[in-house]
């Protein structure tokens, strides 16, 4: 019987094919192992909320400001309340509101900026330099534009502890990311589709406008829905441009200088209740996130989907 060769002629005997086979049967596994972690860890806390939510979430939560008595929030004592259950309306619209400007920023000011630095920009030491510093700032702590949001914008720009000061603060804060993914999107449509529309006469905007953009709009929404799941969830920096905790009123669209307070805010606030019920309330409060999260995520998936031509 003939020696098993590999592809570069150097024989292998029968023990080495096994070993070879052992080992990828233990990488695999690994792998596998390293999947199910995150996974078995994902649906646990996610099981634990709802457990912990679970009479809690109802109609009127969702539809009541909130309350200082944990006992407001119990669907049980709903007929006896004479002012109504407490709930989470204020900070839920303002998470939308505040999500939603946020996006409008992101979108003009980090699609602008990666179209300029990948189409129009020339490749320079200031431009490698700037590019090296948006990606270092991915990495900075939400507490530090949080700081840079209180002296930029509450302070500086005199907008103060206002919905427009949280939306810009979080802004920053996703910024470099919209934009690394931007560029990554624009440097994946092929050169020859520019080299077409230049050689039918198109000009540098309209290039840009008809073949680029469309083609990497499936890649820009996708650093869109990872940076907006990314803010929506942070406290820190709200907490430093002055949200408020507790808010009985939603915020008025109209007046982008006003007060806000958002779920994670409110959220934070019920946890650190000393009463054991507020856990459980809290919890409610996680469950109408995730259901904003998902809500959102799947939207901008819709969009992604139908603008992707493959």
């Amino acid at each position: 019987m003939s020696t098993p060769t590999h592809s570069d002629g150097l024989d292998v005997d029968d023990s080495s094919i096994r070993r070879m086979r052992l080992y990828g049967r233990i990488f695999l596994a690994c792998c596998i192992l390293a999947t199910l972690v995150g996974i078995v860890a994902l649906v646990a806390l996610v099981l634990d909320v709802v457990n912990e939510a679970w009479g809690w979430l109802t109609l009127e939560f969702l539809t009541h400001p909130p309350s200082y008595l944990a006992e407001n929030y119990d669907p049980s004592n709903y007929g006896d309340l004479p002012t109504g259950p407490g709930g989470i309306y204020p900070a839920l619209v303002g998470s939308v509101y505040l999500i939603a400007m946020t996006a409008v920023f992101t979108l003009i000011l980090g699609v602008g900026a990666a179209i300029y630095l990948e189409e129009y920009a020339r490749e320079t030491f200031l431009t490698r330099f700037i590019e090296a510093n948006i990606a270092n700032l991915a990495g900075v702590p939400s507490i530090v534009y949080g700081l840079l949001g209180l002296a930029v914008f509450v302070r500086a720009m005199g907008a103060g502890s206002s919905l427009l000061a949280g939306a810009l603060t979080l802004t920053l804060l996703i910024l470099p990311i919209v934009i690394v993914q931007t560029q990554e999107s624009l440097r994946a449509v092929p050169d020859s589709m520019r080299q077409a529309s230049y050689g039918t006469g198109a000009t540098k905007w309209q290039t840009v406008r008809n073949v680029v953009l469309p083609e990497a709009i499936p890649g820009i929404m996708t650093g869109i829905i990872l940076s907006l799941s990314r803010a929506i969830g942070e406290t820190a920096p709200i907490i430093m441009v002055g949200a408020a905790t507790s808010m009985f009123a939603p915020p008025d669209i109209t007046e982008p200088t006003g007060s806000f307070a958002a779920m994670p805010m409110q959220i934070f606030t019920w946890a650190k209740e000393p009463e054991g019920d507020f856990q459980h309330i809290a919890a409610a409060g996680i469950i109408v996130l995730l259901a904003v999260l998902l809500l959102m995520n799947a939207v901008a998936i819709y969009i992604r989907n139908k603008y992707d031509r493959r």
